[in-house]
């Protein structure tokens, strides 16, 4: 850990160096609040290390400096040398999109990125991801996916309308689709293709890697539906749908976890008096939704609307039922008991 606050402080001490040119050694330990020594031995590693770090002398008081230009190679980008080194160094950040097929695009841009730096910075920058991790839940990828997205993007600027054949998992059956392709959409470890339907005069997601086959036509289309900013706006996942008005009320032991964080935009909050907390949304009423509230157990209760506090009871009232009576231990042979109803719907989304 102690480490991981180094590498941090050093990376502040290079943006504090770029952003001006009145940085002394005492005002440095200020803002990075540890002392002058450590701010010393700081600038020392990164000099050793081979960053364009100087000092200079005037009316009498030491002034610590970054050279800020750009390596060659690297002089159109417009980027400062502080970026760079966020760049590079935050490539932990970007591990969940090893899921989502555009990992080999981002190595190769890092690739690029490397050229700026000397050996014993890299060294240096490198530690970082001791420092920040990221954890996601990527989707696995199949061994066509990168060429589909490739195909997709593709049709998505040439405006160019595509023949595709889909695994549903609603129906458990491949499907076949003439799309008008929209706009590729990142989201909870997977990509997502947002395309317009005419069969169905609307527009649906696709994750992507369930399609078994892309036909590009010679056909283009012209837009007849604009996407929100936000293609998933009123969901807490990745669906869509019409918004619905969901009040849930949280117990006191969570509440101030509830409050501290954004669920969703639309979250209101009104405060009661045994410090309980009542949340207010305006969100799709699907699986994401619902698997949501049950992952906070007895914590939450559903006020309304009326049909998803009848789902909530009943979903907990068969959730009881596996716990009745004498419960069997599974041995290796055993299958797993069927699950509730909602469970099922996530594993066919």
């Amino acid at each position: 850990m102690a480490r991981g606050k180094e590498i941090v402080r050093l990376l502040k001490i290079l943006r504090n160096l770029e952003a001006a040119r009145t940085n002394t050694i005492p005002k440095l330990a200020i803002e990075l609040e540890c002392t002058e020594r450590t701010v010393r031995r700081d600038l020392d590693a990164l000099q050793r290390a081979g960053f364009p770090i100087y000092d200079e002398r005037v009316n009498g008081t030491t002034f610590w400096r970054l050279d800020t230009k750009v390596p060659k190679g690297l002089e159109r980008t417009s980027l400062t040398f502080s970026e760079l080194c966020a760049l590079y160094a935050s490539r932990a950040l970007l591990e969940h999109f090893a899921g989502s097929y555009l990992v080999s695009d981002l190595q190769s841009a890092f690739a690029k990125f490397e050229a700026a730096f000397t050996p014993k910075m890299k060294k240096l920058l490198d530690q970082m991801p001791q420092a920040i991790r990221a954890k996601g839940s990527p989707k696995r990828a199949g061994r066509d996916t990168y060429a589909t997205t490739s195909r997709l993007l593709e049709a998505i600027v040439d405006h160019q309308v595509i023949g595709m054949r889909y695994h549903s998992h609603a129906s458990r059956r491949d499907k076949d689709y003439l799309l008008h392709p929209y706009r590729i959409v990142f989201a909870q470890g997977g990509l997502y293709l947002m395309a317009f339907v005419p069969a169905y005069a609307q527009v649906r997601a696709f994750a992507l890697e369930r399609i078994r086959n892309l036909s590009p036509t010679k056909d283009t289309f012209t837009p007849i539906s604009e996407l929100d900013g936000e293609p998933f706006g009123h969901s807490m996942g990745v669906h869509q749908g019409k918004p619905v008005k969901v009040q849930l009320r949280f117990r006191p032991e969570i509440a101030e976890t509830i409050r501290e964080r954004t669920w969703h935009p639309s979250q209101q909050f009104r405060e009661r008096s045994d410090g309980s907390v009542v949340m207010t949304l305006q969100v799709c009423d699907d699986y994401a939704l619902r698997a949501w509230i049950l992952g906070f157990g007895h914590l939450v209760r559903v006020l309304g609307p009326d049909n998803l506090v009848d789902w909530a009871r009943n979903e907990l009232d068969a959730a009881r039922e596996q716990y009745e009576g004498a419960v069997a231990r599974l041995t290796d042979s055993e299958g797993q008991p069927a699950l509730p109803f909602l469970f099922n719907q996530i594993a066919r989304a």
